[in-house]
């Protein structure tokens, strides 16, 4: 079998063109299946190998079973001499002579050709498996896609692929994201990309295509206690309290309530705004179940282009547009990590100390790292603490958010993408639920802090403040803050 192979490929091989094609189709075949080989026993993981195998070796397989025919083509040209001549003198008459189930010459064209059509689907099976997997597309153009890869990893969606939100189901999403992709491939190999990269909301799949699979309306129930722990920047690093009951609603039918009304199918919203950051509104449309219509126009348009940069449906991803690629203020991160105990709140000013460590401006990440371990461990080499291993673990968890959050090679850093969920690092709700945008007859939408949550404890030393007894040393208008507020929740759940 060997030897008929290798006289075969011998009488295949006329010209330069045809040998060529002949030692691509062989060589890339041999190194797909030792590559892939490695693959199934688990000894290669790199996304470039992969890239290799399931991209560079298919492609050259075929440009071989291209340049075959071209160089016989090439041959005919020169010679004059019909396909029938030129096979006589390439092989011998037993392999042309007509047998019991055709030549032999060509049951071995068909068997290879069945042999090349496996291979070819099979290596595109693989190809489009491996271009779907999560490690492929965050290590693949590691210096560009590294800070998404980097939060994805500790995200609540860490086992959701990417290509579940970023291309969807169906047959035209593939097509349209095959066709990003090679843009994308053209842009990282002529440094055409944006720093950082801009949120793609408007080439993501519809919400009821992806995050409804998992997440739909109707499953929305009930509400939810949510204790908020904010430490100050003073000696002690003292533990301020915010408990909300989160009013999370359903989209049930009848039910329509809390903050996801918005997205209940029983209405719909739609907003104009003023770019691509939908951080300003130029009109809020509300449609309801009965058909009821307002627009709520700004008042205080900035001064941009009337045409607005887009018009968008309202769905998950208005409000929840970093459900999984995270980056974190430097306040939140800290507070996070210290009511985790990752850092020790017994070591002074350590909340201030890690923070004013954090938001510096340094030029990359190697000097980064490094002057946030030089600045924490020369404020507490000369204090006294109970824990030794407490400021090295500060130092350490301290890097870990850095390392996380700020990307200098991207441009990113510290706000560069804006969390739209609530409203305590950002404008987040208060971008429609303002003063400004208003309907024709003068009412704003509205900005009642109970529309979407109870305020249990706001900044306070317990978690539950306003449900308890205020002390006789407060003030008249902190009683009446305290009752309403504590009335309200009530008045709330007996509903």
């Amino acid at each position: 079998m060997r030897n008929w192979y290798l006289k075969f490929l011998k009488g295949i091989s006329v010209n330069g063109f045809s040998k060529l094609g002949a030692a691509l189709v062989t060589s890339s075949f041999i190194v797909f299946v030792f590559l892939q080989l490695l693959w199934f026993t688990g000894a290669l993981t790199n996304a470039y190998i992969g890239l290799i195998t399931y991209l560079a070796l298919p492609a050259l397989f075929i440009t071989g079973l291209l340049l075959i025919p071209f160089g016989w083509m090439i041959w005919r040209r020169k010679t004059g001499e019909s396909l029938k001549e030129l096979l006589t003198k390439r092989f011998d008459e037993d392999d042309l002579a007509a047998q019991t189930f055709c030549a032999r010459l060509s049951r071995t064209v068909i068997i290879l050709t069945l042999i090349n059509l496996l291979f070819l689907s099979l290596g595109g099976m693989r190809m489009l498996n491996f271009m779907d997997q999560p490690h492929f597309c965050g290590t693949a153009c590691h210096s560009v896609m590294n800070p998404e890869w980097t939060t994805y990893q500790v995200s609540p969606h860490a086992h959701v692929k990417c290509v579940e939100c970023h291309v969807g189901e169906g047959l035209d999403a593939l097509i349209d994201s095959k066709f990003n992709g090679v843009w994308q491939m053209i842009s990282v190999t002529f440094n055409l990309y944006e720093r950082p990269i801009p949120t793609p909301v408007r080439n993501l799949r519809p919400a009821r295509e992806t995050c409804e699979k998992c997440h739909w309306p109707d499953m929305f129930h009930g509400n939810r206690i949510k204790t908020i722990v904010h430490y100050d920047t003073d000696s002690l690093s003292t533990p301020r309290y915010t408990t909300l009951l989160m009013k999370i609603g359903s989209g049930e039918r009848g039910l329509e309530r809390g903050s996801h009304w918005h997205v209940s199918r029983a209405n719909e919203l739609r907003y104009a705004s003023v770019n691509d950051e939908r951080e300003e509104m130029i009109w809020v449309d509300v449609r309801g179940r009965d058909g009821n219509f307002k627009r709520f126009h700004n008042t205080k348009p900035p001064n941009t282009p009337t045409e607005p940069a887009s018009v968008r449906t309202m769905d998950c991803v208005d409000c929840h547009n970093r459900a999984t690629h995270i980056y974190e203020k430097p306040e939140w991160a800290i507070d996070r990590r210290m009511q985790r105990g990752l850092i020790d709140r017994r070591l002074p000013f350590v909340k201030r100390e890690v923070l004013g460590a954090l938001i510096k401006n340094y030029p990359d990440k190697a000097n980064g790292m490094k002057m946030i371990d030089t600045r924490l461990q020369g404020f507490y080499s000369g204090l006294r603490t109970e824990d030794t291993q407490a400021p090295e673990a500060a130092v350490e968890t301290a890097q870990e958010i850095y390392q996380r959050n700020i990307h200098p090679g991207m441009n990113i850093t510290w706000g560069s993408y804006p969390n739209h969920l609530g409203h305590r690092f950002g404008r987040g709700c208060l971008r429609c639920h303002n003063s400004n945008l208003v309907d024709e007859e003068g009412e704003a939408i509205s900005m009642d802090c109970t529309l979407c949550h109870s305020i249990l404890a706001l900044e306070g030393d317990e978690p539950f403040e306003y449900l308890l007894p205020t002390g006789g040393d407060t003030t008249d208008a902190t009683r009446e803050i305290h009752r309403y507020l504590r009335r309200e929740f009530i008045d709330y759940m007996g509903d």
